[in-house]
């Protein structure tokens, strides 16, 4: 097993290979996801609370319900992103001509395959480090920040969350070896 980095993982044995990607953060950023999170959520339960104490008749029931449902959708979301962020992780295993892609929030999660015939244009994302779009994406309290993409079957799929430049440079030259490998026993078979 090879250590890329305190987050990524390659492992190349018994005619596979896989690379893991911790979604961890740094304890400081992790303490203020889950700090704000919880603040989120307070704040919630504060306005269903203040809602049941209205009359029925006042018409500020509804602009808070209305509240509510923008607060609920994001508490989703960034409860989800606190899930990745403190068990998740992002696994790719290339194994008999498949290269598979999972992320996975306590070991769930679905799992993508591609065949290696039909992956086309391996490499890294083009990226304005400058646009909102991406310090928005590779913000650490959304899950996103990809690096790496591929067409399939004329489908653009991009993986590789959170990964840095060196991370990023090592995993794709390690994919694209592996990708030449598997693509010689396919052919031969």
């Amino acid at each position: 097993m090879e250590i890329v980095s305190e987050r990524v993982s390659i492992d190349r044995s018994h005619g596979r290979t896989s690379v893991v990607i911790s979604a961890r953060l740094p304890k400081g950023k992790e303490a203020l996801l889950v700090a704000w999170f919880l603040c989120w959520l307070l704040v919630g339960a504060y306005v269903i609370h203040a809602r049941t104490q209205l009359p029925e008749g006042d018409p500020l029931r509804q602009y808070m319900l209305v509240f509510i449902a923008f607060w609920l959708y994001f508490a989703v979301r960034v409860g989800r992103a606190v899930l990745w962020r403190l068990r998740g992780f992002e696994q790719w295993r290339l194994k008999d001509g498949v290269l598979t892609l999972k992320d996975s929030i306590f070991g769930y999660g679905k799992a993508r395959t591609y065949f290696v015939e039909n992956i086309q244009k391996l490499g890294a994302l083009n990226i304005d480090r400058t646009s909102w779009t991406y310090q928005l994406n590779d913000s650490f309290w959304s899950i996103g920040g990809e690096r790496l993409g591929f067409e399939h079957l004329g489908r653009k799929v991009i993986f590789g969350k959170g990964l840095d430049e060196a991370e990023a440079k090592r995993a794709l030259f390690v994919l694209q070896e592996a990708l030449k490998e598997a693509r010689k026993k396919v052919a031969a078979q």
